[in-house]
């Protein structure tokens, strides 16, 4: 009958010890603004957001210029930009009219159902 040959497996690596981070003050890298309610009614809704290209499908309530400074705002979104570019049907627009939904290209992250506010 022939013998069992010996399995060599290699150690184990000991765990990584984690550091706690010292608690009180925090760097003014880390802390974060106050997230303040926009004035007044929302002109559009974000209905999709395209990550791969950056471009925000936004249904607008009232016209808006190509130009225009807009806020974005959502559970997790809060910002302003001014919209650079415009599109309805892969053409270029210079004005969205009120009830269509436009691509608009953006440079930070929106999500489908976040407000948009004249800024």
């Amino acid at each position: 009958m022939p013998t069992k040959k010996a399995v060599k497996r290699p150690a184990r690596k000991p765990a990584k010890k984690t550091v706690k981070k010292a608690a009180g003050k925090k760097s003014a890298a880390t802390e974060k603004k106050p997230r303040l309610e926009p004035q007044g009614k929302p002109i559009g809704e974000v209905t999709h957001f395209y990550n791969h290209i950056g471009v925000a499908i936004v249904k607008f309530k009232k016209p808006v210029k190509a130009g225009a400074r807009l806020r974005f705002f959502g559970a997790t979104t809060d910002f302003e930009e001014a919209v650079k570019s415009m599109q309805f049907d892969h053409t270029p627009i210079a004005v969205a009219p009120k009830g269509k939904q436009i691509g608009v290209k953006l440079g930070k992250r929106v999500r489908e159902g976040d407000s948009v506010y004249e800024a």
